[in-house]
């Protein structure tokens, strides 16, 4: 099945998040803390931190970095107690937007993030507005080259729910997100390297922005992604640049 060109687009948001790799750290330390206070700091009994730790090993995170993190997640060290919250609100056009955050002040991330909405012409919703429009999985993300056949037959085998291909030959594999380690696992056996492997909120429909709706768009979701309390953005939009 054809999909539009999602390889550009997750391209240049992994490029903008590069360049903050700094904050990256930041956040995916945050993730540890809270995976291994929720779930224990056993990474091969708790998937969710396991994925944390993974990812920060891709970050070329120290190990002692992250042993101090899961150290403070199962209270073996002193540390500030992390909540999580989930935001939902609108950009331009009405494109769904969905802000996770943790935080040790629910008071001053609120303030930010209606700021951030209603300074770049969107707004903050209630609970339940557009989280209906987003779906929780496992994403996969193979560069154009890869072979589609491979990938699926590993993929479906494994407890996928879907192999997609776009326009430009990238491949996109889903799975629930229970299944997402076993789906990586056996990916990995079998030597296919995805370029992005996560557990997402992918949006069930799209918006397409292009030119100067298109820089709107990225202003606001920019303004979002630097807030120091948020983890992660997730829309609806797809923004095409020039």
């Amino acid at each position: 099945m054809a999909g539009h060109s999602k390889w550009a687009n997750i391209q240049h948001r992994k490029g903008r998040q590069d360049e903050k790799r700094g904050r990256i750290w930041t956040r995916l330390i945050k993730e540890i803390t809270v995976a291994a206070r929720l779930g224990g700091g056993d990474p091969n009994s708790n998937p969710r931190l396991r994925l944390a730790i993974d990812k920060g090993k891709d970050q070329n995170m120290p190990a002692d970095n992250i042993k101090r993190a899961v150290d403070r997640g199962t209270g073996s060290l002193d540390g500030v107690n992390y909540e999580e919250i989930r935001y939902e609100g609108y950009g331009i056009h009405g494109a769904a937007v969905l802000v996770d955050c943790m935080t040790d002040n629910r008071t001053r991330t609120v303030a930010e993030v209606r700021h951030a909405f209603a300074k770049h012409g969107g707004n903050l919703g209630t609970d339940g507005s557009v989280a209906y429009l987003f779906k929780h999985c496992g994403q996969f993300l193979f560069a154009p080259g890869t072979s589609e056949d491979a990938v699926m037959e590993v993929a479906l085998e494994a407890g996928a729910d879907d192999v997609l291909t776009d326009e430009e030959g990238g491949i996109e594999v889903t799975c629930p997100p229970a299944d997402f380690s076993a789906v990586k696992d056996r990916l990995a056996k079998a030597g296919l390297k995805p370029a992005v492997a996560e557990i997402v909120m992918k949006p069930l429909t799209e918006v397409v922005f292009e030119g100067e709706d298109a820089e709107k768009m990225q202003k606001l979701l920019d303004a979002l992604e630097s807030i120091d309390d948020v983890q992660e953005v997730y829309t609806s939009a797809v923004i095409h640049h020039a």
